[in-house]
């Protein structure tokens, strides 16, 4: 009789925030928060607002830094999104954060009026993207990439480890117009690095060639995708990986090249709802294009409200565990 399910140790309620980080896993803390204090050391111009939540972004470290270019706005996101337009329009960088639920639902108006429509140099950068909480719909940001990539002139990153996101910060914030890039806080994975990975703004890059499966992702999904690979192969099953974290602009001339260049079923995994991100996005470029994979199945989740509890049984639960994710590719290619 198989007692593994048995052996698992009990979730307390700590596994809701739990770290996307594997037991054992490599781990930068505060990628984001560093690499933004050590950009903004010769240049005035960067500023950091929140909404109260320094600490839960990782801004404290730039607080800490530089005071005087801190600015703390309080439980009021919209204010926090107007502040930040107005000091783009006086010349400084603002990087604003908070978490993604409040910027994108509770402040989506402030950054599309006085953000996006007038082309402001804003970083908005934000925490708990996806199901990265298990504390139910109110604080889970599973439709920010719909929102955002709806917004004209937009630039949306989606980073899968510390390495992406310390590579991501020097250059979104040399980038003329507005971001929205999402967070991965405190003890934040690192893979990148062993694939000879750089962060490019705009660009899609292949981590690992394979015949059968191709996985189209971004975000945290591309750990797993890499995982699932390399799990994988003791059935046979050859997988390669397409990382993605530019959510737009698209890179569509890499991902419909990497689709071509072999007959395979092409998976896309994502860390947000199936309606309106990167599988829609990948579906279109193809069907646009006119190009046919040997199949075609989205691994995101599923359009609805979620459940709260425990972000491992949750990930189980919606399909997007290494586990889940693995079993999911074997039946696709039955």
């Amino acid at each position: 009789m198989n007692t593994v399910a048995e052996k698992k140790p009990r979730l307390t309620t700590s596994a809701m925030i739990a770290s996307i980080a594997g037991e054992g896993q490599r781990v930068q803390a505060a990628p984001f928060g560093k690499a933004l204090v050590e950009y903004a050391a010769g240049r005035p111009e960067i500023v950091g607002l929140t909404a109260d939540l320094a600490k839960y972004t990782d801004l404290h470290l730039f607080q800490k830094a530089y005071p005087e270019r801190f600015f703390q706005m309080g439980m009021a996101e919209q204010l926090l999104m107007a502040a930040a337009g107005g000091m783009a329009k006086e010349g400084l960088v603002p990087f604003a954060t908070t978490y993604a639920v409040f910027a994108t639902r509770r402040a989506y108006d402030f950054i599309h009026q006085v953000i996006a429509e007038e082309n402001l140099n804003v970083k908005i950068c934000c925490a708990l993207p996806g199901l990265t909480t298990g504390y139910g719909p109110s604080h889970q940001a599973t439709e920010d990439l719909a929102m955002m990539r709806a917004i004209p002139g937009m630039t949306i990153v989606d980073p899968c480890d510390a390495l992406d996101l310390e590579q991501a910060v020097p250059q979104i914030a040399a980038h003329q117009g507005p971001v929205y890039m999402r967070l991965a806080r405190g003890n934040v994975p690192l893979v990148l690095d062993e694939y000879d990975y750089t962060f490019e703004l705009g660009k899609a890059k292949e981590l690992r060639d394979g015949n059968d499966v191709l996985i189209i992702s971004s975000g945290f999904m591309t750990m797993r995708a890499l995982e699932v690979a390399k799990a994988l192969e003791a059935d046979n099953v050859s997988v390669g990986v397409l990382h993605c974290p530019t959510i737009k602009p698209f890179d569509e001339a890499t991902v419909l090249e990497q689709v071509k260049r072999k007959n395979r079923l092409v998976v896309v995994a994502e860390n947000h709802s199936v309606i309106g991100g990167l599988g829609e996005i990948v579906a279109t470029t193809l069907m646009r294009h006119r190009v046919h994979p040997a199949g075609f199945e989205m691994a995101g989740l599923p359009d609805a409200f979620l459940d709260a509890g425990a972000l491992p049984t949750l990930h189980d639960r919606y399909g997007i565990s290494c586990e889940m994710l693995s079993k999911r590719i074997k039946e696709w290619l039955k």
